[in-house]
């Protein structure tokens, strides 16, 4: 078995909505993204001859799903008023809304299917909230 690794990160603010702690508060972080690939075999022709994917492709690709989240404000949807929405979007704040609670775990899963949705043999992926803190999502 082959394994690429690359890493991408953002800056975003978050908060924990019902969550009886510091993280309910909005506060930010310098998420860290490790994407792994895997694959049985080695591309056998054309330019990525000798590779499981160019890793500028992947780099890339995995860049651009994180940029989507770069210095906004990501917020679960329904966890704040339409009038704070509407007050904060007027300031011209950057904000993404998100169906799931924003926590590290559900990150990892979100960026796992990103990638496999693009095609990538995607062995795990690592999200980072801290240097220390770390989620990971896999698929048995």
């Amino acid at each position: 078995m082959y394994y690429l690794q690359t890493k991408a990160s953002f800056d975003a603010a978050h908060f924990l909505w019902k969550y009886e702690g510091k993280c309910r508060n909005i506060h930010g972080h310098r998420w860290n993204v490790v994407a792994k690939i895997k694959s049985q075999e080695l591309e056998r022709e054309g330019q990525t001859r000798g590779m499981v994917v160019d890793f500028g492709n992947l780099k890339n690709d995995l860049k651009v799903f994180c940029d989507y989240f770069d210095h906004s404000l990501i917020y679960e949807t329904g966890s704040l008023k339409a009038e704070t929405v509407a007050a904060l979007q007027k300031e011209e704040f950057h904000l993404e809304e998100v169906s799931f609670r924003p926590t590290a775990e559900n990150f990892a899963y979100y960026f796992y299917k990103k990638l496999t949705d693009s095609g990538y043999g995607v062995h795990c992926v690592e999200v980072y909230e801290t240097p220390n803190n770390c989620a990971v999502y896999e698929e048995e």
